[in-house]
């Protein structure tokens, strides 16, 4: 038993490791409102930039799929899976006017998402559209109640703290426990210029946010940095550049791990200098632990009850996970299929779920065969008492 994770071999023997197809789409599509929209979407072929970005299940059991708005028309960025005529297919979350694009108080484009052991919801809005300067009013954190289903509050990222024009807010952690919530800001949403990464902290108590790490080492690409997936270089062109993505918190809630894409290091800092917004700038700078190469490039972490951390592996192609109690690195499941894994969560009844979405080939300039189903979501057995972070004692 390795950090209360059991590392097997022979998963005939111990279903841990066992991981299984549970959706797949050859593209995405979806429960349209009426045939007008659907016909456009069709019509303009706007599906081809419809990438499923993250996948989560709340205490119902239902799934919900953000789909960043990276390019214009994207019906909904914020969704429900549903099963229509037999097929998954999406419907807007929490509505079709949820999801106006243009209408800056409504949901303009989310990547990260967070359902919470209270069953909320927290929508990180980016707020730009298609690599547009974000409108003011737009990046913002919605937090939905879906037992009641119900708006709980819209908290406003202002422009001091995730630049409108180089902000990219990318994914976020919770802690009821302490009332903060962490998130990291890629930096990238000004493609051709230098990054501005950088990690935001948010009291839930005093409502105040402030952005630390800005355009530390940590939260930048690493430099000159290329890597390949499949032996084909990520982005034909031109390297691609992300700052801080992948983030997760541990399970005593003391401890916050993040990592940028274009880099394999996996990062660390106490989070009781993050919580006391009178820690100066600096002190939280020289905090900074650097826990070690990943040996593979990652996008979405997650950190289970056990104090596990579990991250997506571009480059190795599946998913990794880090025991902090020996600092180990290890591939947990891999699959040729699993191109460009993008999000993990749990759904706290033992098991892991992610998808892939092929990415580096969607937005890389690279042509893409739709009649094969490359956007997926997974779920592999970890253990049967593992569940995320949010649940642990």
């Amino acid at each position: 038993m390795v950090g209360g994770l059991y590392m097997i071999h022979n998963i005939r023997a111990n279903p841990i490791g066992q991981y299984q197809m549970i959706f797949h789409w050859n593209r995405l599509d979806w429960n349209f409102p009426n045939p007008r929209v659907k016909e456009d979407f069709e019509a303009n072929q706007y599906w081809r930039k419809a990438m499923p970005a993250g996948v989560k299940v709340d205490a119902q059991g239902r799934f919900y799929v953000s789909v960043p708005r990276w390019a214009h028309g994207i019906p909904s960025t914020m969704n429900r899976i549903v099963i229509k005529d037999g097929k998954p297919v999406l419907d807007a979350f929490p509505s079709w006017e949820w999801n106006q694009a243009g209408n800056v108080s409504v949901l303009q484009s989310v990547l990260g998402y967070e359902i919470d052991e209270l069953n909320r919801v927290w929508l990180l809005d980016q707020g730009k559209i298609a690599y547009a300067p974000s409108p003011e009013g737009s990046q913002k954190l919605i937090v939905w109640d879906l037992n009641t289903n119900r708006l709980l509050d819209s908290i406003i990222i202002p422009n001091e703290i995730a630049p409108y024009r180089t902000s990219f807010l990318n994914d976020l952690v919770v802690d009821n426990k302490n009332g903060f919530v962490y998130i990291t800001d890629s930096g990238c949403g000004w493609p051709d210029h230098p990054l501005d990464g950088g990690i935001i902290v948010y009291n839930m108590k005093t409502g105040k946010l402030r952005r630390v790490l800005d355009r530390h080492y940590s939260t930048q690409e690493f430099p000159d940095f290329h890597f390949q997936i499949d032996y084909m270089p990520v982005y034909k062109d031109k390297p691609l550049r992300i700052g801080a993505d992948g983030i997760a918190l541990s399970a005593d809630r003391s401890t916050l791990y993040y990592c940028q894409v274009t880099g394999r290091n996996l990062y660390a800092i106490d989070t009781s200098l993050l919580r006391n917004f009178n820690t100066s700038l600096k002190d939280i700078r020289r905090a900074v632990r650097a826990i070690g190469s990943k040996r593979t490039t990652t996008d979405g972490m997650h950190a289970d009850n056990k104090g596990n951390v579990f991250y997506t592996m571009l480059e190795r192609k599946g998913i990794g996970v880090y025991t902090p109690n020996n600092h180990m690195f290890h591939d947990f499941v891999s699959d040729d299929r699993m191109l460009w894994v993008d999000g993990v969560a749990f759904d706290q009844k033992g098991s892991i779920i992610f998808n892939n979405n092929r990415l580096h080939e969607m937005f890389g300039g690279y042509e893409i065969d739709w009649s094969y189903p490359y956007n997926i979501i997974w779920k592999a057995f970890v253990g049967y008492d593992v569940k995320s972070y949010l649940y642990a004692d």
